[in-house]
């Protein structure tokens, strides 16, 4: 069976590819990246105590448990490292060759891990996630994809 790409260019059709430019994905990284140290931020927050259970965890507490409080601490590193992973992506960090292939993987992982978020924070009770964490999670899920979909120097 053919492809959708091999039929189209039997007929004569050009397929377009979506390929960002350099600088395209460099700025939807730092972008990405600047969006997970924020939640790495709010998570550190949380992980230390701060009453604003209501807008995470599916905001049944303002005051986290212990163990959702670990799971904030957890999430800190979690954050960072797809922080990383896309500047790494993108070529904002120095990196040897088998680096390469992890942040290209890792990218991927990042992206499809935010808009599986992005569905979780929409389907939460608290509001807080529908109305900012639903929309950054697909964000920055966006923002992944631009990332994972370029071609770094």
């Amino acid at each position: 069976m053919a492809t959708a790409d091999a039929r189209s260019a039997s007929k004569g059709y050009k397929v377009a590819r979506f390929r960002p430019s350099e600088q395209t994905a460099r700025m939807a990284a730092v972008l990405a990246a600047v969006g997970f140290l924020g939640l790495a931020l709010f998570q550190v927050a949380l992980a230390a105590g701060a009453d604003w259970g209501h807008a995470a965890w599916g905001g049944a507490n303002a005051e986290l448990s212990t163990a959702q409080r670990i799971g904030s601490a957890v999430a800190v590193l979690t954050w960072t490292a797809a922080a990383l992973v896309v500047l790494g992506r993108a070529g904002l960090l120095r990196s040897r060759r088998p680096l390469a292939r992890f942040y290209r993987w890792g990218t991927w992982v990042v992206a499809t891990g935010s808009a599986v978020g992005s569905l979780a924070n929409f389907a939460s009770q608290s509001r807080y996630e529908n109305l900012i964490l639903g929309p950054l999670a697909l964000t920055l899920s966006i923002l992944c994809f631009v990332v994972a979909r370029s071609q770094p120097e």
